[in-house]
Parts: C-alpha cells; structure tokens; sequence
C-alpha cells in the first residue's frame, strides 16, 4: 500500500496500523455516571476514520467486571457495584452498534486494552496503534503507556478522545506530545485521514 504524509512530514500506511476504540460505553455519555461530556463528538470524529475507504482495521474495547476481581479493583467494582450490574450503562452507544458488528468487541477488566490477549492477537503483525475511546486520564492513558512499552508507534487522535473535563483531555493530550516523535504521534481525525488518503 502507498504511504501518504502526515503532520510533521511523517507518511502513514494505514495496513500498518490497527485503531483501538477504547470503552466507549453509555455509562460515558453526557448524564450518566461517568459523563465525559466531548465523548459524542469523539464519537462522531471515530465513525469519520471507521467509515473511511481506507480506514485501518479496527477493534473495540468494553470495561467488564471481572465476577473475581483481585486486589484493590474488589473495591473499585464494589464501589462501583450499580454501574457494573446495568447492562444498558455497560454495552457500546446506539451509534456504534452498526460498527460493533463489523469487528471484534474484547471485553476487559482493567484500565489497559494491552492487557488483553484478543486485543494482542488482533495487533499481531502491526506496528502503530490507533487511539480512539474515553476516557483520556484513565483507560486511554494506560493503554498508551503499556503500548508505548511494548514498543508500538502510538497514534494519539485528540479530537477522538473524550475525559471527563476539558482539562484533563488538555493534560493528557500533552502528555502524549511529550513523547513525540519517538513514541507517538498526536494530530486529529482530519489529518490521520489526510494522511492515509
């Protein structure tokens, strides 16, 4: 496949990389539990590259409970005991369903989609991963982190990427330029389609 540039002179081949929705569940959406309130344009700035001639592949993630947590995330699903038991708070938005059934949906019990073996399957032969989902200071920080670590370019699409404010959005967004251009790339949905176009 031909490789295209990208911000900063970078050309992308879009085969090479696989695009991560990470945990876009109900429970994130503006007036529930956990509201990230930029998650519908998030949402709508994802579907852009997913519905793209030639978007890489993609997967999703969920956040499930474990039915055994270990350690302090028996605290953590028991603090959180009527969120973890609503189905409705708990499965992918309306708008995602079509999507959802076009690929894998990994359910997992940690902050970090690497920590997953489907989620490691699916990245087999890859070499970037593609950041999508909520929320930006928790299950997208450890995702990157791990990733990062495991030695995969890092694409960082902020306008893809909701918190639960503003500034923690800012913040990790910042952090993530922090390891540019070794470790990651930070730009848009616009520009990651301008570059595998």
């Amino acid at each position: 496949m031909m490789e295209h540039t990208a911000r900063g002179g970078a050309r992308r081949d879009a085969s090479k990389d696989t695009l991560i929705v990470v945990d876009f569940q109900n429970v994130y959406l503006p007036g529930y539990d956990w509201s990230c309130p930029s998650m519908p344009e998030a949402m709508k700035n994802t579907m852009k590259i997913l519905d793209a001639p030639n978007a890489p592949d993609f997967i999703m993630t969920k956040y499930i409970a474990p039915a055994n947590p270990s350690g302090r995330w028996r605290q953590y699903n028991q603090t959180y005991q009527a969120v973890n038991q609503d189905a409705f708070l708990n499965e992918i938005p309306a708008d995602l369903i079509p999507y959802a059934a076009k690929t894998s949906v990994i359910e997992k019990s940690t902050y970090s989609a690497m920590k997953s073996k489907q989620v490691l399957s699916a990245l087999n032969g890859k070499t970037a991963v593609v950041l999508t989902g909520v929320a930006a200071e928790c299950c997208i920080l450890a995702t990157m982190m791990d990733a990062i670590d495991m030695g995969y370019e890092i694409i960082y699409l902020y306008d893809c990427i909701a918190g639960q404010t503003p500034e923690l959005e800012s913040e990790i967004q910042k952090l993530a330029e922090t390891f540019t251009p070794i470790h990651t790339s930070v730009m848009n949905s616009g520009e990651y389609l301008a570059s595998i176009s």
